[in-house]
């Protein structure tokens, strides 16, 4: 797709959204129905909305909510997904689209604080990617870290091409009690610490785990309940947009205006496969964009900068 083509393709998807999503074009007259006329010109929904509204655009025929991890304090974002199928189609295409065909591979999930819930479009995810593995060992593992390991050597000693796909507490307890030289494995880390370990830097978390494995770098997904599409770093913690998803960096203390090019802001995602909830999110972590054109994070809004992006949400009815 050329840029010029895309950003007809974004700009229609806003017209229609505006229209049919419902809580977004009551934000976006509560922003005084700002002029758009190019894709830097358009709003983006702050994220906080999937916690206190139904997100839907068009009508409202829905298959599968998904939720998020949410505390009982802050609430639980709900994801409207009107078919489960293309949801997971679309989770398919976008790994594909780095890593050749998910058949390839075994995947071993260790996500125990998804799978200790329900909603999880994580879990859902990986339960396809299992599915469509043409090896018996993918599965998902809560603690059973010993099983986890004998599967480990065996995809090792058989040359399987395996994904380590886990929750980066869970990599960091696993890693601590067992250790081998798997230079071919791929890790991919998801998520943060969720309460269980205190957070630690990218660098860091990947020193730990490339010193347990002996690989040479740790991959990173990037995605969030309220995202048809991911994002995926082949180390370094970098993100190659795609198609689908495409950030956006805003300014921190000028929430409606682009930050300036290269500096840190706020992350804004346009995920063009949100066709029916809301494709324009403003999230509440921060980055930047490298000389690469790839997404870098650094980090989450502190309470104070997240109130002040969430006053653009004004209560609606």
């Amino acid at each position: 797709m050329s840029d010029k083509s895309y950003d007809q393709v974004v700009l229609d998807l806003y017209k229609y959204q505006k229209e049919h999503c419902r809580i977004y074009g009551e934000h976006l007259k509560n922003l005084g129905d700002r002029e758009v006329n190019q894709i830097d010109d358009i709003p983006f929904l702050p994220i906080s909305a999937f916690k206190h509204h139904p997100v839907i655009s068009g009508d409202a025929k829905v298959e599968v909510t998904y939720s998020s991890s949410g505390t009982t304090a802050t609430g639980k974002s709900l994801h409207h997904v009107r078919s489960r199928k293309k949801y997971l189609d679309q989770t398919v295409k976008v790994f594909e689209m780095s890593y050749g065909s998910v058949s390839d591979y075994v995947f071993l999930a260790l996500l125990p604080n998804y799978l200790e819930r329900e909603g999880s479009s994580l879990v859902d995810m990986m339960q396809h990617f299992i599915s469509l593995s043409v090896y018996e060992e993918s599965d998902f593992y809560l603690y059973e870290h010993n099983e986890l390991y004998k599967t480990l050597l065996k995809c090792k000693d058989e040359g399987k091409p395996t994904i380590l796909f886990g929750v980066s507490y869970a990599l960091i307890d696993f890693a601590e009690k067992y250790q081998l030289e798997f230079p071919e494995l791929i890790i991919m880390e998801t998520g943060g610490m969720k309460g269980q370990r205190k957070e630690m830097p990218k660098v860091e978390l990947h020193g730990i785990l490339k010193t347990a494995f002996h690989v040479s770098s740790v991959h990173s997904e990037y995605g969030m309940t309220e995202l048809n599409s991911q994002l995926y770093s082949n180390g370094l913690g970098a993100f190659n947009q795609n198609v689908f998803l495409r950030a956006r960096i805003h300014d921190i203390t000028d929430p409606l205006s682009l930050a300036p090019e290269g500096k840190q802001g706020i992350l804004c995602i346009i995920d063009l496969a949100n066709i029916d909830s809301c494709a324009f999110i403003m999230t509440e972590d921060t980055g930047y964009i490298n000389s690469k054109n790839q997404l870098v994070l650094t980090g989450r809004l502190d309470m104070a900068e997240a109130r002040g992006c969430n006053l653009l949400l004004e209560e609606l009815s």
